[in-house]
């Protein structure tokens, strides 16, 4: 009977006791190594925030800080339990690389989901061009971008195909030109033609004196005179002033009985981008 409550004495001593006592300090590491992360991580934002970066390159800083001190909180409360790390570390390193291989696509994506954001080509509520698809961005998430098209699409693109597209930021200049090309049957004057599609433009609402519009003949060909219009206006109201551009082309030729003319936009989209 002595011999069996020394037994138990010792279990208790030497391997209960401790193995508590490890316990209790990993659970006490765990809450305030969390309340150490949170705080950081706020911290971290305010900063961030206050340097006025991008809302998503602040989603990203805090991720990777909460990823990175757990990682270092695990490997910190493993310590003090006794166990090695080094097994461990390398197990992480084992199974980065495999996810890598896995998720060479996603990773992709998320690489260059980075970029967009350091680099800032475009932002939320900018109209662009890219990856074949033209609308209005409405978010820069960790590997896509959505946006959504004139015709009330959504588009959801990888971010590695947006990134090694070509991108047409519609909303970073002030100002954008409208080229239209007009092409004037054979028995009308050119000259006069000119004038009065002149005189009517600059009637039009939006449209600049500053830099001046313009209307040139391009050539002359077999069915009479190309001429080339170009008119300027704030970005915001540029879908207005083209199509309004159109009609009046339309108006002038039927006011002046002329032959009704071809007109045809030139690599520019018509439709009104959103005012940001």
């Amino acid at each position: 009977m002595q011999q069996h409550l020394l037994n138990l004495d010792t279990l208790i001593n030497l391997y209960l006791v401790p193995f508590g006592l490890k316990v209790i300090a990993a659970i006490a590491i765990w809450i305030i190594g969390g309340i150490l992360i949170n705080t950081l991580a706020k911290v971290v934002r305010r900063v961030l925030t206050a340097r006025q970066l991008e809302a998503t390159l602040i989603n990203y800083a805090i991720s990777v800080t909460h990823v990175v001190l757990r990682i270092l909180l695990v490997m910190g409360i493993l310590e003090v339990c006794g166990i090695p790390t080094t097994s461990f570390a390398a197990m992480i390193g084992a199974v980065g690389v495999a996810l890598g291989v896995a998720w060479s696509g996603l990773l992709a994506n998320f690489a260059a989901g980075i970029f967009l954001v350091v680099l800032r080509p475009f932002k939320v509520g900018d109209y662009i061009t890219a990856a074949g698809q033209t609308g209005t961005v409405s978010d820069i998430g960790l590997v896509t971008t959505t946006m959504t098209t004139d015709n009330n699409l959504r588009v959801i693109i990888g971010n590695n195909k947006l990134f090694s597209d070509n991108i047409i930021n519609f909303n970073v200049n002030a100002t954008r030109r409208t080229d239209l090309r007009c092409q004037i049957a054979y028995g009308v004057n050119p000259q006069e033609a000119i004038a009065r599609l002149m005189e009517r433009v600059k009637a039009i609402p939006n449209v600049l004196e500053t830099p001046a519009p313009s209307i040139v003949i391009l050539e002359f060909n077999a069915t009479g005179t190309l001429l080339a219009l170009r008119i300027y206006a704030s970005t915001p109201n540029f879908g207005q002033v083209s199509n309004d551009v159109q009609n009046a082309i339309a108006e002038v030729c039927l006011k002046q009985g002329w032959p009704a003319p071809a007109t045809y936009q030139v690599a520019v989209p018509v439709a009104q981008p959103p005012q940001t």
